[in-house]
């Protein structure tokens, strides 16, 4: 999708760096972290969210992707979120996990 700014982090329009990468998804630290260590994980399919998900596959993908991000980074307690909508908080509309590590900020 042309306009979506998680499309474009893919195609590498912002030199954004990839803590972790595989053949379906990219993980980066998010701009505004709610916790010490706060990453994305971004499938490179655009899907806008869980509600539009079609393929049971792509989300075991990406779970297996948060795991190999988390034991690649040393990373042993940390919880993943999810926002599904705008009333639920999602602000970019490219399906995400976020993984929250550390101290909470704010």
């Amino acid at each position: 999708m042309s306009d979506c700014i998680f499309c474009k982090i893919i195609n590498g329009n912002f030199n954004t760096e990839f803590v972790y990468e595989n053949e379906n998804a990219v993980v980066f630290k998010d701009i505004n972290p709610k916790a010490d260590i706060h990453l994305l994980v971004v499938p490179r399919v655009h899907v806008e969210s869980l509600n539009e998900l079609d393929d049971e596959t792509l989300l075991g993908k990406l779970m297996m992707t948060v795991k190999e991000t988390t034991k690649k980074l040393g990373i042993k307690s940390y919880r993943t979120v999810i926002n599904t909508g705008k009333e639920a908080g999602q602000e970019v509309f490219h399906l995400h996990i976020h993984i929250l590590s550390g101290n909470m900020k704010g």
